[in-house]
């Protein structure tokens, strides 16, 4: 089953899909994540509704504001040895804002005074569909909802001029999420991102430090996870920043996300 976010003349709608044009509407839910904390989510994601056609640039993220977005740096062993890190025993875990997310096909908006060192990091993203607080890794598989995609967008200047990650990982509007959370997806398929139709990561969404199953169960017993919560796992090697020489995106560039099985998000950076 795949669940998602559209916008319609009404304001936004949870909404089961078949495809980026074509949707029921799950009535009397604004979107996934507050479908997702009624414990009866998936039975109600299977009732009849209407039946609607929808332009894909209608998609809007999927859980439009999570309670929580905790993100996982250093998590593919490329990527951590191209950012000259080791690999870490424990998760790398920092937050990311709701006001940073964008639909996966929404432009990406960034303020020229935040534009100087603007950066992709392609990302599988694990919803939360129950409660999770001190379980094991038997327990958090039945506490993850499905997987979409999501861009870790970041500012590599803002990032590195301290030891926290966060102020450049919030950017207001810039991180694609979406298209779709799919609830039977199992991790495994390719992760690819591409600039502007060029290949740039590609990894199996398998080939994790620490799995989703492991990060639910870790992250559980430092705080409670909530239905609708987000976690992005990490993004492979190829980002812009550790190429040689480094670049980084600019006004008119498009980066598109896709794994296997979950769809595509494609967002166009828009410096103003």
């Amino acid at each position: 089953m795949r669940l998602a976010t559209v916008r319609t003349a009404a304001g936004t709608a949870a909404a089961r899909v078949n495809d980026l044009r074509s949707a029921t509407l799950i009535e009397g839910y604004a979107d996934v994540g507050e479908l997702l904390r009624n414990p009866e989510w998936r039975a109600i994601a299977t009732r009849p509704g209407p039946d609607v056609e929808f332009n894909p640039l209608e998609v809007a993220p999927i859980v439009v504001r999570p309670e929580k977005i905790i993100c996982v740096g250093l998590n593919y062993a490329a990527h951590i040895e191209e950012m000259g890190h080791e690999q870490p025993d424990v998760p790398t875990l920092f937050v990311k804002f709701a006001d940073a997310l964008i639909g996966a096909f929404d432009d990406a908006e960034v303020p020229e005074f935040n534009a100087g060192a603007l950066d992709f990091e392609g990302e599988l993203a694990v919803i939360i569909g129950a409660h999770a607080r001190h379980v094991d890794d038997a327990e958090a598989t039945a506490c993850i909802a499905g997987y979409s995609i999501i861009n870790d967008y970041t500012q590599r200047h803002f990032q590195k001029r301290t030891q926290q990650w966060h102020q450049g990982k919030s950017l207001e509007k810039t991180a694609g999420f979406g298209p779709w959370l799919d609830t039977e997806w199992t991790p495994g398929p390719r992760l690819r991102t591409y600039l502007n139709g060029e290949l740039m990561q590609s990894a199996p969404t398998d080939d994790l430090v620490f799995s989703p199953v492991r990060l639910v169960s870790f992250i559980s017993h430092l705080y409670p996870l909530a239905p609708s919560d987000v976690i992005a796992t990490g993004t492979p090697a190829g980002v812009l920043h550790a190429r040689t020489p480094q670049s980084y995106l600019k006004d008119g560039d498009v980066v598109r996300v896709e794994i296997d099985g979950l769809g595509a998000i494609e967002n166009t950076t828009r410096v103003r």
